[in-house]
Order: C-alpha cells, then sequence, then structure tokens
C-alpha cells in the first residue's frame, strides 16, 4: 500500500515537472529565438503544437530507451485520440463554438489524417524500424516548409504587421543573457528528469495493478503528458483565438507521430501490439475524419453538440478499450 501511494505521488509530481519544464524551455527558446534573429515565422508555426508536445516526445523516448515501448507507442497514440475527442471535445463544449480557417484546416487536418495512414502502414509490418522513422522525420520536415510557406504568404499579404515584426526583433536584439541560456537549458532537463521518472512511476503502477503497458500508456499517461494541450486549447477557445486552439491540437498530433515516435524509432525500433494495430490507431484515424466532418456540418465551426460528440466517442472508446479488449 506504501508503495503504491509513492508511485501515485511520483506520478503527480513527474506530470507537474514535465509540464512547468516544457513551458520553461518553449517560453525561453522563444525568446533565444527573436534576440538571435531567427525569424518569427519559424518559432510561431512551431512553438505552440511542439511546446505542447514536448511531454508526449519526452515519455515516448524515455519509455523507449528504457525498454518499454509499448508504453510509448501506447502515449503517442493515446494522446492523439484524448487531443481531438478529448481536448476539443472539452474546449468545444465549454466555449460553445471553435470557429476555424478553411485553409489552415485542411492543410493541417490532411497532414494529421496522412500521418494516421503512414504509422498505420509501417505498423502492418508488425514493426517500426530505422527507415520507418527517416520516412517520418523527413515527412515533418516538408510539413514545416509547407507552413513556413504559407506563413510568409500571410506575412506579404500583411505588410504592416510584418514590419512590426521586424522592428520587435530589432529592438530585442542583444537583449540575451546567461538567466535566459540557464533556464532554457534547466527546462529541458527538467524535461529529461521528469519524463524518466513518469515514465517509470506509470511502469510500476501498471505492474502493480495488473494492469498492461499498453493500457497505462493509452490513458494514464497520455492523459496526463497532454495537459499543455489541454490548457492551450482550452484557453485559445474560451478567449476566441479558434485558430490557435486546433491548429494546436492538429499540430501536435502530427508532431506526435512523426517525431514522437520517428525520432525514438530511429534510435531503437518498435514492435508493434496487434490489437494498437487494429483497434487503437483506426480509432485515431476515425476521431481524426469525425472531427471534419463535425465541423463541416457545423459550418466550419465545432460547436457545443459537435463537442459532446466527441466527448462521447473517446468514452465509449475508453470504456470498450479498457473493460472488453484489454
Amino acid at each position: 500500500m506504501f508503495e503504491l501511494i509513492i508511485l501515485i505521488g511520483a506520478l503527480v509530481f513527474s506530470l507537474l515537472i514535465v509540464i512547468k519544464s516544457a513551458n520553461l524551455f518553449v517560453d525561453h527558446l522563444v525568446e533565444i529565438g527573436g534576440v538571435l534573429g531567427i525569424s518569427q515565422i519559424i518559432l510561431g508555426v512551431t512553438a505552440s503544437a511542439i511546446g505542447t508536445s514536448l511531454p508526449e516526445f519526452g515519455s515516448a523516448l524515455i519509455a523507449s530507451l528504457s525498454g518499454s515501448t509499448e508504453i510509448g507507442v501506447g502515449t503517442v497514440i493515446g494522446s492523439n485520440i484524448w487531443n481531438i475527442a478529448g481536448i476539443l471535445g472539452i474546449s468545444a463544449t465549454v466555449a460553445g463554438v471553435i470557429g476555424t480557417n478553411k485553409e489552415g484546416l485542411t492543410r493541417n487536418w490532411l497532414m494529421t489524417l496522412s500521418t494516421g495512414l503512414i504509422l498505420i502502414f509501417f505498423m502492418m509490418f508488425g514493426y517500426i524500424n530505422w527507415i520507418a522513422a527517416l520516412i517520418m522525420i523527413a515527412a515533418y520536415c516538408v510539413y514545416l516548409w509547407l507552413l513556413i510557406k504559407a506563413q510568409r504568404k500571410y506575412s506579404k499579404d500583411n505588410t504592416k504587421t510584418d514590419k512590426n515584426l521586424e522592428n520587435s526583433l530589432k529592438q530585442k536584439k542583444g537583449a540575451i543573457n546567461k538567466k535566459t541560456v540557464g533556464l532554457t537549458v534547466l527546462g529541458l532537463l527538467g524535461l529529461i528528469v521528469g519524463c524518466r521518472l513518469l515514465v517509470y512511476s506509470g511502469v510500476e503502477l501498471a505492474r502493480l495493478a495488473g494492469i498492461p503497458e499498453m493500457i497505462m500508456g493509452l490513458f494514464t499517461l497520455a492523459i496526463g503528458t497532454s495537459i499543455p494541450e489541454l490548457v492551450v486549447t482550452l484557453s485559445s477557445a474560451m478567449k476566441g483565438l479558434h485558430d490557435l486552439s486546433i491548429g494546436t491540437v492538429l499540430g501536435s498530433n502530427t508532431f506526435n507521430i512523426l517525431i514522437g515516435i520517428g525520432i525514438p524509432a530511429l534510435l531503437l525500433g518498435f514492435p508493434v501490439e496487434r490489437l494498437s494495430l487494429t483497434f487503437d490507431a483506426p480509432v485515431m484515424i476515425i476521431v481524426t475524419v469525425l472531427l471534419m466532418v463535425l465541423i463541416k456540418t457545423g459550418n466550419m465551426k465545432l460547436n457545443r453538440v459537435g463537442g459532446l460528440i466527441l466527448l462521447i466517442t473517446y468514452l465509449v472508446y475508453a470504456i470498450f478499450r479498457i473493460f472488453i479488449l484489454a
């Protein structure tokens, strides 16, 4: 009993470390980028999605290197299902409606869907090796290039805003200091230590409770490491920053698979658990398609009804996966 309490405490504590470290790392990395004159285009299109996905990436990487590959894959797939069905479901239900830009939605949604299909394709071979990893990483580079290209087009159409950004960057030049660098490194170290503790406590809790590692990754760690996405998406929806809400989720899902699985698989291949291929990954595709259907039927908006449908879908999936298929 004492061991169980300690492990639960370690799990919660590690989640707090990971979330805080992710915020610390991203915030100060963006600051350093601005000071060095790195384009706001590159920082802007990656900071939110990648920043909020660092906990999932760190957990998947540490889990894989620790030999718990099922937790790594489970965390990524589970996070992607939760991001759409859970986070967007909660955000739309609470905010009432989440609007979106048609062009941006189509590009990001198609990439998210394609990414999921790419993952399933490689999972069908029973093992995700370094070749698959290289293809995934290359695909993310292409996506990043498309985002940068789109942002440049937007900047040209908004010359005044673009000049303001450039002036802001010029004013910030030379303002870099050791504290900023130190906090960036501290955030990165916190992510490494926090994710290691998170995976360890998750594995041990699964062992004590007799829960399969895949289930622990799909739900406990997946939802836990997705807290940054929930905070950003919900607050954005409440403030009316709708494109940021959906963009963060879709961008995070793409990053989770192509980088969150791609880089660990490059270092150490992933064996594929059969049920994750025949059930979990297809559910991920289904909720991705469902999101677009709900937005289309809602006149390019995800309304409260759509949010509730997504939440019910997640609940049905969780009950079926935990109590029937586990």
